[in-house]
């Protein structure tokens, strides 16, 4: 399988554009978000009770509609969000380190995702392995920023992926050891799909939350960046799933035989849902 190495070149180049666009924004929030909350520290005892009473109300109505996560990974859910109280004198910290932790299980499931053949080796689909690397060092730089602000604030670095769904991954990527390489990689991109939903979802929650201007910017700008790899994902899912890998390419007339419906799978909802949304202290350091 082919693809036109220009038109490769100007995707990605496309796609770390908007990367720099996107986290502009994101830095200028993060800063203004270390100022206010140092100013309002004071605060923090009165806000941190309203911040755990919200997400917990939040994970009770949404627990029993995420996808990825079967009654023990519930478990884990209602565990981490009762003890986040005590993770960190800030919710505004626990807010960043827990997207840290999301970022920080992107990035690993990324890499493991690229040491597969039909996603890293020669034989696998040229777009595809570049989307994994360029969407797991875009990943990587989301974990480094919302670290930084954890820091300016005083917190602990998050380096750790979020705990409740570390074992949802490491169970689906030892499904992939006896599969298909066309299985296989119906089965990484469906992972794939579901931890940027997650990011989506949760940063989409938390910015309607979120009761500082700087901390709905800051999510906000991030959210957009994991939408456009879902939609990305689910173009890519899509073309699998018909059977008809060939047409994952970049190459001049591809456009031409592609079904109609690919200039609108990628977006399904006209407002994203927020039933997978993880607790915002769930991957608070401990």
């Amino acid at each position: 399988m082919t693809a036109d190495p220009r038109a490769l070149a100007e995707l990605l180049e496309e796609s770390q554009d908007l990367q720099a666009d996107a986290l502009r924004p994101t830095h200028e929030a993060l800063d203004e978000l270390v100022e206010t909350a140092h100013a309002e520290r004071e605060d923090d005892a009165a806000g941190n009770q309203a911040f755990h009473e919200t997400h917990t109300r939040a994970l009770s109505s949404s627990l029993s509609g995420a996808a990825l996560l079967g009654a023990a990974g519930g478990a884990v859910l209602v565990g981490a969000l009762a003890s986040a109280a005590a993770a960190s004198s800030s919710s505004d910290v626990q807010i960043l380190q827990t997207a840290a932790s999301i970022e920080n299980l992107a990035v690993s499931t990324y890499k493991t995702a690229l040491t597969l053949p039909y996603i890293g080796g020669s034989s696998a689909n040229p777009v595809v392995t570049k989307f994994a690397q360029v969407t797991m060092g875009q990943h990587l730089q989301h974990a480094d920023a919302f670290n930084a602000a954890v820091r300016s604030l005083g917190g602990k670095s998050q380096t750790k992926p979020d705990p409740a769904f570390v074992p949802v991954v490491k169970k689906a990527v030892a499904g992939l050891g006896s599969a298909t390489p066309a299985q296989g990689a119906l089965g990484v991109v469906a992972l794939a799909l579901e931890l940027e939903n997650i990011a989506a979802e949760t940063y989409v929650k938390d910015t309607a939350l979120a009761t500082r201007q700087t901390n709905k910017e800051l999510l906000a700008s991030i959210m957009g960046i994991e939408a456009q790899h879902v939609a990305t994902l689910l173009a890519v899912q899509a073309l699998l799933m018909a059977g008809a890998p060939q047409l994952i390419s970049l190459a001049p007339g591809t456009a031409a035989m592609l079904p109609a419906a690919a200039g609108s799978v990628g977006f399904p909802n006209a407002f994203y849902k927020t039933n997978s949304a993880a607790p915002a202290g769930q991957g608070a350091v401990k």
